[in-house]
């Protein structure tokens, strides 16, 4: 498999090209992650060539991870069949499973499914996916993206972005909670989402991809993406919200007055949003969807909010990007880099997971998915 990888990686893949039609060369990575003044960017270690998370005949997608009571390390992470096309495979056919480590960089052994599918009849009956993880007063809580449909299972080629499986299950997104006394389960899934959609809003059509904290007096905050109904019968460009609850189970409410934190126009779509906070406010790292902001297509974005309300890019706003320095001191462009997740050790960044992808881009374009891990210096 990692020879498949590699020969992908390499063939041919020589430049990062912005949006503004310059180029780099990958080579300058290291250079440019030194003289970074931005607080993740330039701390960017060596990632290790070992999947943190692999699943022969599977997909593999975002993942999210927590120390147990234990002393183990609990991924809990996405996949889905390999006989169906990566997009949009996703959103009828994803479970979240759960793998265990040794050590927060793993490589992590899979356990077992927390969330299978349990039924077209359930909001989330079809698709669990986007998971985070959350530990709170004794619970492990999981937030997560589920969706539903009524057909038959497809074949690949019938499973396009036009076809009914794809319509309906996009349509169906929606943010849901499930809680267990333990990493292991069983998992007790809500049979009403967390997060729904509201009519004459960006979140109208869908709610996906959420990024929850717990603050100190038990509340949360969480970054969503949403989607809008347009007046063609489609859908809207991605735009980021944040909503609160006064405790994990809810309810939560959009807040900002119901408008996105981030605006699509002018700044350009933005997903995968990864949230924290700290002594200073509140942090966010997501994807650059057109590079907007950074000049990358797909590379990552840091910004900044003393309330979790009002946000600023950062000066320096590239936190991260699709071209990866590897421990064998190879510098190669992923074909995706996305579902960013940074794990904490005593309140300071570790190590950050990310869904990855070979190939030259595009999700058509991939024969392998992983987890991989890069640790922070």
């Amino acid at each position: 498999m990692r020879n498949i990888r590699l020969k992908a990686l390499l063939a041919g893949l020589i430049f990062i090209t912005a949006t503004s039609g310059q180029a780099q060369k990958i080579g300058n990575l290291v250079e440019l992650k030194q003289e970074s003044s931005n607080e993740l960017f330039h701390r960017l270690g060596k990632a290790p060539r070992t999947p943190a998370f692999e699943s022969e005949g599977y997909w593999v997608w975002g993942s999210s991870v927590v120390k147990g009571d234990d002393g183990k390390y609990h991924m809990y992470v996405s996949r889905f069949p390999k006989s169906l096309p990566f997009h949009p495979g996703w959103m009828v056919a994803s479970e979240i499973v759960h793998a265990v480590a040794d050590t927060p960089q793993g490589p992590y052994r899979f356990s077992d499914i927390a969330l299978p599918p349990r039924g077209a009849q359930y909001w989330d009956g079809r698709s669990t996916h986007n998971p985070r993880i959350l530990k709170h007063d004794g619970k492990y809580y999981l937030i997560y993206m589920g969706s539903t449909h009524p057909f038959a299972d497809p074949t690949y080629d019938e499973l396009t972005l036009d076809s009914p499986w794809c319509i309906v299950a996009r349509s169906n997104k929606r943010i849901g909670l499930a809680v267990a006394d333990s990493p292991y389960g069983p998992w007790k899934r809500m049979d009403e989402p967390i997060l729904k959609t509201q009519p004459e809003t960006f979140y109208s059509y869908l709610t996906s991809n959420p990024s929850p904290i717990v603050q100190e007096d038990g509340s949360v905050m969480m970054i969503f993406k949403g989607r809008a109904h347009t007046e063609n019968g489609k859908y809207s460009d991605m735009a980021l919200g944040v909503a609160y609850a006064p405790s994990i189970e809810g309810p939560y409410t959009v807040l900002n007055n119901g408008k996105p934190i981030f605006q699509v126009d002018g700044q350009g779509e933005a997903e995968d949003p990864f949230l924290w906070k700290d002594e200073k406010g509140y942090h966010a790292i997501f994807k650059d969807h057109v590079g907007k902001f950074t000049g990358e297509r797909g590379g990552g974005v840091m910004a900044h909010s003393k309330d979790g309300i009002h946000w600023e890019a950062d000066k320096a706003p590239k936190a991260y990007s699709r071209t990866v320095e590897w421990e064998d001191e190879e510098v190669e462009m992923q074909g995706q880099l996305e579902r960013p997740f940074i794990f904490f050790e005593n309140g300071k960044p570790a190590y950050i997971f990310f869904a990855t992808m070979d190939g030259p881009g595009g999700f058509e374009n991939a024969t392998e998915s992983w987890n991989m891990v890069i640790p922070i210096r």
